[in-house]
């Protein structure tokens, strides 16, 4: 143990932390010395941590709690579906009520019509299963060659092999060996840093969808099998694509026959005003991933839903070779799936969407106040998610010094001595509240924000870093 973690010694819970735990997207030398923050017990959108202090989850955990952090209904169901079958699998024709149920549900929420739900029990897990799909549906077609699938800089899409190599995010490939062979991005559409000088929104959409084609084209489309996007690019920093965007790069996608994938597992369930981020932003795939708010994050589970032509193509693969290969042990969990679909329930009958919808002009008109923060550059969002963009000079739009700096860093930090729990990608503080949040608690979570913005602005003047 370092001289800086000396002072976790004893039984407390961050010492047993550093002792025992290795997290998750963390610097563990930094661990080391900082420590955990141990949150204890949750109610609605604010959390406790085992020193007493409550927050605002202003990320919804990882932007996933859409009812909060406490439901008793859930509770309920998970301790029911316990008691009744707390477990059983998928394989080899067995099933269960509440996976099927769930399967009904879903299929009868799509944003295009699709054929077949598969379970898994992560985000990450349903998109690894979508990159074996496509290539064994191109097995089955008799396309051998046709298994390249595109991504996009600054896309995520997961952190298994597979679905961290479609991921387009440098930390999830640097010292990993990823990506691997087969997987190509392309351009990240985010106008502020990417247009170029006097194009534009709508030059750049063009332009992004003219760049996918050079790529294809480049490749050989008969290697190109597949596109994933995410309706929102949320861990890539908030980006929301300019109008038309999508409508340019699907007609790329069926002008060289390859499968159009939408990565709904943050944007699923409300979060950008309507059910599905494919329906805010125009999207008809083939094939769609949902996790997170599936459940509202209370127990794991994730699904691939895929339509016709993608059913029949496993199908018959599977009935020629005699196995569709592929599952986990715990694929359509019941217990998982029993609260999964009481989650759905729970958002249809208290309209939980519908109030997303009618907050979302509060949520992002606050978003939007930042536009003139000395310390903001951008501002983003779309439905009940958003992100500004810190920049040490609004003009020229050039960004803090991330090692001297680290000014993304310093506003988390501030927010959270002020209660409020935030994420920074980079210098973008991004907010994805629990949709089950009152126009009140985005007002106070906004000015505690506003109050961390100001705090920071103060530190970098005072050390010689920002002029304003």
């Amino acid at each position: 143990m370092n001289d800086v973690s000396r002072s976790f010694r004893g039984n407390s819970n961050a010492a047993r932390d550093i002792a025992h735990h290795l997290h998750p997207y963390t610097n563990h030398k930094k661990h080391e010395g900082q420590g955990p923050l141990t949150i204890v017990r949750g109610r609605g959108v604010y959390v406790m941590d085992d020193d007493g202090k409550e927050y605002i989850e202003g990320m919804a955990g990882l932007w996933s709690a859409a009812l909060g952090f406490s439901n008793e209904r859930l509770a309920r169901v998970a301790y029911e579906q316990m008691k009744q079958l707390p477990f059983y699998h998928a394989f080899n024709h067995r099933s269960h009520e509440p996976a099927i149920d769930l399967a009904e549900r879903l299929k009868a929420m799509a944003p295009v019509p699709m054929s077949k739900v598969f379970f898994a029990n992560s985000g990450s897990e349903a998109n690894d299963t979508v990159v074996k799909m496509v290539w064994y549906l191109n097995n089955a077609l008799g396309r051998p060659q046709k298994k390249k699938i595109v991504s996009r800089i600054k896309g995520y899409h997961g952190v298994t092999v597979a679905s961290a190599s479609l991921t387009g995010l440098p930390n999830n490939h640097r010292s990993f060996d990823l990506p691997i062979p087969g997987v190509l991005h392309t351009s990240c559409p985010h106008y502020y840093r990417f247009g170029a000088a006097g194009e534009t929104e709508e030059q750049f959409a063009t332009r992004c969808a003219e760049e996918l084609e050079a790529l294809v084209l480049k490749e050989g489309p008969d290697t190109v099998a597949a596109m994933i996007c995410e309706p929102v690019m949320a861990a890539g920093g908030v980006i929301v694509p300019p109008r038309g965007y999508y409508e340019k790069i699907q007609a790329v996608c069926r002008k060289y026959d390859m499968l159009f994938i939408a990565d709904e597992v943050i944007c699923g369930f409300g979060r950008t005003g309507n059910v599905w981020g494919c329906q805010t932003m125009g999207i008809q795939p083939d094939i769609l991933t949902c996790a997170k708010a599936l459940s509202a994050s209370f127990l794991p589970i994730s699904a691939v839903m895929v339509n016709e032509r993608v059913y029949q193509a496993l199908m018959s693969e599977s009935d020629k070779i005699g196995v569709w290969g592929h599952g986990f042990t715990y694929s359509g969990h019941p217990v998982a799936a029993a609260v999964a679909l009481e989650a759905q329930k729970i958002y249809e009958e208290t309209d939980l969407f519908g109030h997303a919808k009618r907050l979302s002009p509060v949520f992002q008109k606050h978003i939007q106040s930042f536009a003139d923060h000395p310390l903001v550059g951008e501002t983003m969002g779309v439905g009940l998610v958003g992100a500004i963009e810190l920049v040490a000079d609004r003009k020229t739009r050039v960004a803090f010094d991330p090692v001297a700096v680290g000014v993304g860093n310093r506003v988390m930090r501030l927010a959270m001595e002020s209660g409020l729990i935030i994420r920074n990608i980079g210098d973008r503080i991004a907010v994805c509240p629990p949709l089950v949040i009152t126009e009140t608690e985005l007002g106070d979570l906004f000015g505690r924000l506003r109050r961390a913005l100001d705090a920071a602005t103060d530190e970098l003047k005072a050390e010689g870093h920002f002029k304003g």
